[in-house]
């Protein structure tokens, strides 16, 4: 039996569970703090994603003005099969609009799933310290 397991049972019981409710309270608020840290680091992650999907809607949006303003430049010249040369622009935009949706996709993946993984796993950690706690006090 190790010296601090002795002083614990030389101890009032009052005393004990005036520890363990101040011990639990702290536990408590640290793993409150684990768990807005963790959804704020999310958080982040997402506000990128959601980046980069504007960033791809902009370019969606400029694939059709390119279309617009080149059908319109081409047709005002003497060339050809102009719509080709709209739609090669248009395809060419779209293909950067398509790369950065999926970039903004994957990053908004990332953060998921929302819940506080670490956190979890650290209270089921402590649950865990507190059930051996308990059966060795009972002993």
């Amino acid at each position: 039996m190790s010296p601090g397991q002795e002083d614990l049972r030389d101890r009032p019981i009052g005393e004990l569970l005036k520890q363990l409710s101040q011990e639990t309270s702290t536990l408590v608020k640290q793993e409150l703090e684990l768990a807005k840290a963790e959804m704020t680091q999310k958080g982040k992650h997402a506000g990128v994603g959601a980046g980069f999907i504007g960033g791809g809607a902009l370019f969606g949006l400029g694939a059709f003005a390119a279309l617009t303003a080149a059908l319109i430049a081409l047709l005002a010249t003497a060339v050809d099969h102009v719509w080709v040369a709209a739609l090669m622009v248009a395809l060419a935009y779209g293909a950067v609009a398509a790369v950065l949706g999926q970039q903004g996709k994957d990053k908004i993946q990332e953060a998921a799933p929302a819940a506080p993984e670490q956190t979890v796993e650290t209270v089921k950690e402590d649950v865990e310290w507190a059930k051996t706690q308990t059966r060795s006090a009972a002993r």
